[in-house]
């Protein structure tokens, strides 16, 4: 059985310093809780500047990721963007059609239905992917355990990049790139992106 830790007690000078009309005194408490204990720190935490980011390309296979992507607009290659079903991988999926329809007409989305085909990449999703002619499927928010379902994409001709931010399993998937800051070799510094982050 698990059983909750409660933090100790946070610094009541430092809860103080923080509590004001717009930040009471229960969320000054969990501010001072998570390390933050000066009012410029609570601005910069509740209105973040792009300045605050990490370089991407400090996650590793980016540089991979990058190369393919650029390569599948420049050939004008068919394109799926995939997702899993929930907040996070849907939002990813909005975002990275977006931003890539703004270069190719040649894409799709998927998002497999949650009760016929489960969580993540399913066999349906790339059977669809080969029947469209996708060269390179983008996988979001899911695949980082799919070693099965990216050999199957990879035995199509079908390319896949991996961006994940579950915990991998001993053997990462034969994608041609898998982005995941939890993996043990990633030295992006901050491990706890959304799916929708990577």
């Amino acid at each position: 059985m698990k059983r909750w830790r409660m933090r100790p007690d946070p610094d009541a000078a430092a809860v103080a310093a923080l509590t004001h009309d717009r930040c009471p005194e229960p969320l000054a408490r969990l501010l001072v809780q998570r390390g933050i204990t000066a009012p410029e720190q609570a601005s910069l935490f509740f209105r973040p500047t792009v300045e605050q980011l990490h370089d991407p390309m400090e996650m590793a296979d980016m540089d991979k990721a990058v190369e393919r992507i650029e390569r599948a607009l420049g050939d004008g290659e068919r394109i799926m963007v995939y997702g899993d079903y929930d907040v996070d991988g849907t939002t990813a999926v909005a975002l990275m059609y977006s931003f890539l329809a703004r270069f190719t007409g040649k894409l799709s989305f998927y998002i497999p239905d949650r009760y016929a085909e489960g969580y993540g990449i399913s066999f349906e999703g790339i059977e669809h992917a080969r029947e469209e002619g996708v060269s390179l499927i983008i996988a979001l928010d899911c695949g980082i355990k799919a070693i099965d379902k990216v050999e199957r994409a990879n035995g199509h001709g079908i390319d896949m990049i991996i961006c994940d931010h579950h915990r991998p399993g001993s053997e990462l998937p034969k994608a041609c790139a898998v982005l995941d800051p939890k993996r043990d070799d990633c030295p992006y510094p901050f491990k706890e992106l959304s799916g929708c982050g990577i």
